[in-house]
């Protein structure tokens, strides 16, 4: 079981948005405070597509089959993750936090994981595999405090 111990960092992200957070006090009544944010500018992906959904010919025939868009979108928020770890990396590096739990949706921490280095993955001590990004701070203690507790 892990626990929110001073001084563990909590990174609460999504696809776009990004909230570096340290407990201040323990675990039974943690006390978490945001000292960083990334966001990333990410409009749908129709508003990115320059071009609609491509077609080709199957050869000699008539026939022509459909070719799906890149989704820019979805390529977008796998960046910020990797964005992220580099955050994650040059901090891990410096010595700024010994521990971390790692909240966000399930692709984005999947995505996240992935893109880790050693040094980050070695001081992970809970992943939490919800969207908080846009739930105030204490609801996000109280969440991250259950979840953690629970596993």
């Amino acid at each position: 079981m892990a626990k929110l111990e001073n001084g563990t960092w909590v990174l609460i992200a999504d696809g776009e948005k990004a909230l570096f957070m340290v407990n201040e006090t323990d675990n039974e009544d943690p006390f978490l405070q945001v000292f960083r944010e990334e966001e990333q500018e990410n409009p749908p992906n129709r508003d990115q597509a320059a071009n609609r959904r491509g077609r080709f010919n199957d050869g000699p025939s008539v026939h022509r089959s459909a070719v799906a868009d890149t989704d820019w979108h979805q390529l977008s928020k796998d960046r910020f993750a990797s964005d992220l770890a580099d955050i994650l990396y040059k901090q891990a590096h410096k010595g700024r936090f010994e521990k971390i739990v790692l909240v966000a949706p399930p692709g984005t921490l999947g995505e996240l994981r992935h893109e880790l280095h050693q040094e980050v993955s070695d001081k992970v001590v809970g992943e939490i595999a919800k969207t908080l990004t846009n739930h105030p701070v204490d609801e996000i203690e109280k969440i991250v405090k259950s979840d953690l507790a629970a596993a």
